[in-house]
């Protein structure tokens, strides 16, 4: 009953108090993230002051990883009526796997790239310009015995 005696808000506002940019709230709207709850006469949208705990939310999921994707499922459970923490928790861990891929990814990168810092020889007599010359034969040399 308090949301309706609460003055909706132009989308202008609402860009201003959540800091985020009237087109990136119209895509999320357009997405299905947000919802306008009444249009002007001139046809400009309203929003319920709730929009800004919609929009704080995807926010803080954006800055953790989520994508918009997995955080409209997050929505969905909580526009259904219940507390999406278990979609959530679900997402993080995901996340929390990815980077962890991604960390031994990086870590195997960068012991290849050590290895061939440390072994680093230029040679001098190799004559250039030949095509069938390798551009750079520490990495060429290192790259074909290692596949």
């Amino acid at each position: 009953m308090l949301a309706s005696t609460q003055p909706l808000l132009l989308i202008g506002q609402v860009a201003n108090q959540s800091g985020i940019p009237i087109k990136t709230i119209r895509y999320y709207e357009e997405l299905g993230l947000i919802r306008a709850d009444d249009r002007t006469e001139g046809g400009f949208r309203q929003f319920s002051s709730q929009v800004m705990v919609r929009l704080a939310f995807i926010k803080r999921a954006q800055g953790l990883g989520l994508s918009l994707s997995e955080i409209k499922q997050c929505l969905e459970v909580y526009d259904r009526g219940e507390l999406p923490c278990g979609e959530v928790r679900h997402q993080l861990e995901e996340k929390v796997a990815e980077i962890d891929r991604k960390i031994e990814q990086l870590l195997t990168l960068k012991q290849e790239l050590q290895q061939l810092l440390n072994h680093w020889e230029p040679s001098e007599n190799t004559t250039w310009g030949d095509r069938h010359t390798p551009i750079c034969p520490i990495i060429q040399h290192e790259s074909t015995t290692g596949a």
